[in-house]
C-alpha cells in the first residue's frame, strides 16, 4: 500500500535554512518591554512562539535579561507540569548500524567497536533488573539503524519488555512504558510497532542544516536522506502514532541554528496534525569512540540559554535532560526540565550484565552522570524536586490533541502532581533504604499540603480519591492513578 508521507514527492525541505541565517545575523536585542511582552506571550498562551520571536529572544545579551527569560522558563515549566521530575532509563539493544555518522560511535567504520545485538531473552534480562532491582517503570529502546533490528525485532522486544513481572517484597514490580528512538521508518513498519505497544515515537533529525547534514552523513547510507529523515514523525502520525518526540544534537554545527529549526518542527507538527511534539530533547555531542568529527564547543553559559530558550519557545513539550551531562550542569538547567534520565548505563546489555562499558567499547558515548536512581531522587528531594514514574495519561488516552489542549491550558499539571505523588511513594514503598526513606516521605507530605490547600485545581471528589489510591499503595497494591 502506498502512504502519503512514503512518497519522495510529498516530502519538501520545510526548515528555510535561509530564512534562519538571516535571523541569527541581523535579529537585535530586544528591550524590556518587548522581552517581557514574548516572554508573557510564552507564558500565557503556551503556544510556540514564532521564529522571529525566538530570534529576538537568542539575541539577548545583558545578564539581567538572560536572568529574565530564565525565571519565566521556570514558571512556564511549573505551570505546565508543576514541579515533578519523571525519570527513566535507557535500554541501549545493539550497536549494529549501516550508516556512518561521522561523530557515532555505532558508525559501521568504527573498527573499534564491539558489536552485539541483545537476543529476547537477554532483552528479558535488561528489564528484569531495570524493573525488580532498580525501580523502573519507563523505558527509551534504542537501536541503531540495521535489517536485523527493524520493525519486527522492535516489537518483539517490546512485547518482551512488557511480559516482565518481578516480584519485590511480594510484589509485581514491571515496566509500564517504553519509548522507541529508532531510525526513521516507513508507515507499514510504524504500524507493526503501534500495534506492539509503543510509546513515544522518537527521532532526532541531528541537525537541521542541511548543508552540514549532508557533510556529516556520507552518502549512499540512509540516513544520507535528510527530508526522509525530516519527515519521521509525519509517517507516524499518519500510522497512528500521535506521540513523537523530536531533538537536535548540540554541538554539531551553530547551536542558534538548531534551536530554531527545533521551533520550525514543532510549528510544522502543529500546523499538519495539530499537534506540536510531546517532548524536546537537546542532547550535547559527547565524545565517542573513533570519532571522526570533534564539533563545535557549546559552553555550560550557552547550554543553559539553550535549554531556557526552549523552554519558553515550545511551552508546553517535555523538556529531557540527559546523563551525557554532569550533575552540576543537569542541576542548573533542571529547573526547565520535565525529565531526565538516571541510573543510566549505554552498553549494550550492561545493566544484567554489570561489565565495564568503556573497556569493551560497547556504548556510543561517554556519560557525564553515572550516579543511581537513588542518588538522583535524593538530589531531587534536596532541591524540592518530586520524582515522578507516571506512565498513566499514556494509558488514559490523554496522548494527541487531548493532551496538547491540557498541557497548554495548564489543566495537565494537576494529574502530573497526582499521579507523581502515588507513583513515588510506590517507589519509596519497594525499593527506598531507610536513609533516604525519611527525605522522601518529607516531601510527599509538603505535596500533599499542597494538594489540600488548593481547592480550585483539586475538587473534594479527586482529593477523596487520591487519598484511597495513596492508602491503597501504602498497603500494597500497585498501578493506580489518574
Amino acid at each position: 500500500m502506498n502512504y502519503k508521507y512514503d512518497d519522495k514527492g510529498m516530502m519538501k525541505n520545510f526548515i528555510d535554512g535561509d530564512k534562519i541565517n538571516y535571523l541569527i545575523k541581523n535579529s537585535n536585542e530586544p528591550d524590556l518591554k518587548e522581552l517581557t511582552d514574548i516572554l508573557e506571550k510564552s507564558f500565557s498562551v503556551c503556544d510556540a512562539l514564532n521564529i522571529e520571536e525566538v530570534a529576538r529572544l537568542m539575541a539577548v545579551k545583558s545578564r539581567d535579561k538572560w536572568e529574565l527569560v530564565f525565571s519565566y522558563a521556570e514558571k512556564i515549566k511549573k505551570k505546565v507540569y508543576d514541579n515533578r521530575i519523571v525519570v527513566f532509563a535507557p535500554l541501549y539493544a545493539s550497536n549494529i548500524c549501516v550508516n556512518n555518522c561521522l561523530y557515532c560511535g555505532f558508525r559501521s567504520q568504527n573498527k573499534e567497536a564491539v558489536r552485539r545485538t541483545l537476543s529476547m531473552e537477554e532483552i528479558k534480562k535488561e528489564a528484569e533488573v531495570l524493573a525488580g532491582e532498580i525501580g523502573h517503570k519507563r523505558l527509551i529502546f534504542v537501536v541503531g539503524e540495521h535489517p536485523r533490528t527493524g520493525a519486527e525485532y522492535i516489537a518483539g522486544a517490546l512485547r518482551t519488555i512488557y511480559s516482565v513481572k518481578v516480584e519485590r517484597k511480594n510484589r509485581i514490580n514491571n515496566i509500564r512504558r517504553v519509548n522507541i528512538n529508532a531510525a526513521p521508518m516507513s508507515v507499514g513498519d510504524l504500524k507493526i510497532i503501534k500495534e506492539a505497544g509503543i510509546g513515544t515515537y522518537q527521532v532526532f533529525q541531528e541537525t537541521y542544516d542541511k548543508n552540514l547534514y549532508l557533510k556529516l552523513h556520507p552518502q549512499n547510507t540512509p540516513k544520507s536522506d535528510f527530508e526522509y529523515r525530516l519527515y519521521s514523525h509525519h509517517r507516524a502520525f499518519e500510522a497512528g502514532i500521535d506521540d513523537v518526540a523530536i531533538g537536535a544534537l548540540f554541538g554539531l554545527g551553530d547551536w542558534r541554528f538548531e534551536v530554531l529549526g527545533l521551533v520550525c518542527h514543532a510549528k510544522e507538527l502543529e500546523k499538519v496534525f495539530g499537534v506540536g511534539p510531546h517532548t524536546v530533547s537537546f542532547p550535547r555531542l559527547e565524545k565517542a569512540s573513533n570519532s571522526a568529527y570533534d564539533g563545535v564547543k557549546i559552553s555550560d553559559e550557552d547550554f543553559k540559554k539553550i535549554v531556557a530558550l526552549l523552554r519558553v519557545s515550545i511551552p508546553y513539550s517535555g523538556l529531557i535532560v540527559t546523563c551525557r551531562e554532569k550533575p552540576e550542569t543537569i542541576r542548573s538547567v533542571i529547573p526547565f526540565c520535565t525529565q531526565r534520565d538516571a541510573s543510566t548505563k549505554i552498553g549494550i546489555g550492561a545493566y544484567s550484565e554489570r561489565y565495564s562499558e568503556q573497556a569493551l567499547k560497547k556504548q556510543q558515548f561517554e556519560l557525564g552522570d553515572t550516579r543511581s536512581l537513588e542518588e538522583i531522587i535524593g538530589e531531587l528531594a534536596d532541591m524540592g524536586y518530586i520524582t515522578s514514574f507516571c506512565t498513566a495519561g499514556y494509558r488514559c488516552a490523554r496522548t494527541g490533541d487531548h493532551i496538547m489542549k491540557m498541557l497548554k491550558s495548564g489543566r495537565e499539571s494537576k494529574f502530573c502532581k497526582l499521579n507523581a505523588v502515588l507513583t513515588f511513594k510506590e517507589w519509596i514503598e519497594d525499593f527506598a533504604n531507610s536513609d533516604i526513606k525519611k527525605k522522601c516521605e518529607k516531601l510527599i507530605m509538603k505535596e500533599i499540603k499542597e494538594i489540600l490547600s488548593e481547592d480550585r485545581r483539586f475538587s473534594i471528589d479527586m482529593k477523596k480519591m487520591f487519598f484511597s489510591y495513596y492508602q491503597k499503595i501504602a498497603e500494597g497494591e500497585r498501578d493506580l492513578c489518574f
